[in-house]
């Protein structure tokens, strides 16, 4: 997992190239912006645009580090705005699509599939910073990624398809967070 996103990484140098004067914060409240757009969206029954704004959300998510990167602008700040601003993007985008009704899916109560995604996707998030936070590096660990959440949230919208997306989304982020304590238990062990 870790080579493939290294390899996005180098594919997204020259589409970054135009964006060196932008300063990286901005790109990640840009970003930031579409999605919390993209939630709005679908709360108002426009998913096909949503899945747009997820989409071009999480090309701003991937400039913002490859200008900082690139322009040598990385700072700790940058990166716990970035960090942030991803988790208001993810609840933006999930509770967006409770209100507009796509987590429903099956005997569920209409609400429950939304807020088990919004809970694991913090979770993943949690146990990254928490395992960081003790000295263990976490990049790349787990098949679930934002990354990924966001494309499955995307697709899913543009294909009429968001409430099988959402419960991807929660496959995706508890097999994550499965595979990222027990990494952490095997490193700190």
């Amino acid at each position: 997992m870790k080579a493939v996103k290294e390899h996005v990484r180098r594919l997204m140098m020259p589409l970054a190239t135009p964006f060196c004067g932008v300063s990286p914060n901005a790109l990640t409240l840009v970003g930031l912006s579409l999605c919390t757009a993209a939630g709005a969206l679908l709360a108002l029954h426009r998913p096909v645009v949503a899945g747009v704004l997820i989409l071009l959300g999480g090309f701003f998510d991937v400039m913002d580090g490859t200008v900082a990167r690139q322009s040598s602008a990385s700072t700790p700040f940058g990166g716990f705005l970035d960090s942030v601003s991803d988790r208001l993007g993810d609840g933006a985008i999930l509770i967006g699509a409770m209100l507009g009704g796509y987590t429903a899916l099956g005997a569920l109560p209409d609400w429950f599939l939304g807020a088990l995604a919004l809970l694991l996707c913090l979770m993943v998030s949690y146990t990254r910073a928490r395992a960081e936070a003790l000295g263990l590096g976490m990049e790349g660990v787990g098949i679930g990624e934002r990354a990924e959440r966001m494309l499955a949230l995307a697709v899913g919208a543009v294909l009429g398809l968001l409430s099988w997306a959402v419960a991807l989304v929660v496959v995706l982020a508890s097999i994550t967070l499965v595979q990222r304590v027990l990494y952490a238990k095997r490193m700190l062990s």
